[in-house]
């Protein structure tokens, strides 16, 4: 019988597509066409580059309802979050085009020489391995500065959204990509190494899970090829004795929800400092609550199902498991019955760091509260944890604000806001939510051959 990949509708869990998976034949076939594109892309300028971008972007804002019902349609998200998702892919297309000459043009340097520089060469071809919860940010977030650079990106999608990577796929293609140079490689996870060990791919990206990560990390490592690691979070948002309560607690529900709570940068751990804790949790709980949850296709819904039946199992029994640990939940804490995989806004109290809730990524709208009594101990509390991707400080003294961020141990603090990426900087995590950058300046060098020439 022949392998297929399955979408199914969150908010219904009925089937909705099936789409076969490539064989090692079909598999071959694409790496050598990307190869061979790529060897003519490696040498187009930047002018060439851009203005597939730019069309990209175009097409992207025109298609962006279209685009959006697809991604509803396969992991759930509400449908003004996924225009949004798809109208933020079109800046990003639009920000390489205008700024990556400027990144790549190479680097005079004094030295002995007569004269010596840094240049930025391609790679070759960039394996991306995709996870579901931003089907199409999280592609564009790889592929456009991979491209950009002079490379060829091969696509390996999650099984649940093989209708947005197709869609992606004719993006480029109408955007004048040549032929064969951005590729979907719709097939089981099991054979990511082998594509991997492949001598055409120059390296590979990945975004997802820390089990995920680390396979792709070491299949990389046995072969000696770059890799780029973006994982999960735990992201601890700090509210001082001195913030502004209401702007607090409604920034933390709006980077708790978006998506579901189903996001790699999601604020998930509130450490609230004791003077203000109560009247906190009552802000914050009330915000939560107002959440509209119902069916994404609908703009007045605010809060999707989850992408996934065993990811709402997943996320439940890390709920109960720490309210059997002494955790309270003052608001939600039990999955919806009916039909979708629907799990309520959920708050839960009295969070100590042995409980899931803390130490664990909660990918789902679960809030964990935890008390502070001094701003050292909120701080230490924030970075007890092995994950260091995003972090949030909310204070009236933003001179205090930008000292504790510091502190943080993540590879983003916002202050007074909640976390979220931008193609003008760097995004990216340290322990245990990986490694390397990507957007901005730094993002597109990850994949380039930073070469020093020298001459005597």
């Amino acid at each position: 019988m022949k392998e297929v990949s399955i979408s199914i509708n969150p908010a219904t869990g009925e089937r909705i597509a099936e789409y076969a998976r490539q064989d090692e034949k079909a598999v071959e076939a694409r790496i050598a066409a990307a190869e061979k594109a790529w060897q003519s892309w490696r040498h187009s300028d930047i002018a060439q580059r851009a203005a597939v971008m730019q069309k990209a972007a175009i097409l992207l804002e025109a298609g962006k309802e279209r685009y959006a019902r697809i991604i509803t349609e396969e992991m759930g998200k509400a449908i003004h979050e996924a225009i949004g998702e798809v109208s933020k892919c079109a800046w990003l297309c639009r920000y390489y085009a205008e700024e990556a000459g400027k990144m790549l043009r190479p680097r005079e340097v004094q030295t002995d020489a007569r004269k010596s520089y840094v240049c930025y060469q391609p790679l070759g071809l960039i394996l991306g391995v995709m996870p579901w919860n931003f089907p199409f940010w999280q592609v564009f977030r790889f592929a456009v500065p991979a491209l950009m650079a002079g490379n060829g990106a091969l696509l390996k999608h999650a099984s649940n959204v093989q209708g947005c990577a197709l869609a992606i796929e004719e993006i480029f293609g109408q955007a004048g990509l040549p032929k064969g140079l951005f590729s979907n490689l719709n097939i089981a996870g099991s054979k990511v190494e082998s594509v991997i060990a492949d001598a055409r791919i120059a390296g590979v990206s990945l975004t997802g899970s820390e089990p995920a990560g680390s396979a792709v990390a070491a299949a990389a490592g046995r072969h000696i090829k770059k890799s780029l690691l973006e994982l999960g979070g735990s992201d601890p948002y700090l509210i001082l004795e001195d913030a502004d309560l209401s702007l607090a607690a409604n920034a933390c529900t709006a980077g708790r929800l978006l998506n579901a709570g189903q996001s790699c940068i999601g604020a998930k751990r509130f450490i609230v400092l004791e003077d203000v804790y109560d009247i906190f949790v009552k802000l914050f709980s009330r915000s939560m609550a107002a959440a509209r949850m119902g069916d994404p296709m609908k703009k007045d819904t605010t809060l999707g199902p989850l992408a996934r039946r065993d990811l709402r199992e997943q996320l439940h029994a890390q709920v109960q498991t720490s309210i059997d640990m002494g955790a309270k939940a003052v608001l939600g804490g039990h999955p919806v019955e009916g039909k979708g995989f629907y799990y309520p806004p959920t708050v839960l109290i009295d969070v100590t760091p042995e409980m899931p809730a803390f130490k664990e990524e909660l990918f789902g709208p679960v809030a964990a509260i935890v008390k502070a009594q001094t701003e050292a101990e909120a701080i230490a509390l924030a970075n007890r944890s092995e994950f260091g991707l995003g972090a949030g400080v909310f204070t009236n003294d933003l001179l205090r604000g930008e000292r504790i961020a510091l502190q943080l141990e993540a590879g983003s603090c916002f202050v007074n806001g909640f976390v979220k990426s931008d193609p003008r900087l760097p995004f990216g995590g340290i322990k245990k939510s990986g490694y390397g950058r990507e957007l901005s300046r730094e993002g597109l060098l990850e994949f380039v051959n930073i070469k020093t020439v020298y001459i005597h």
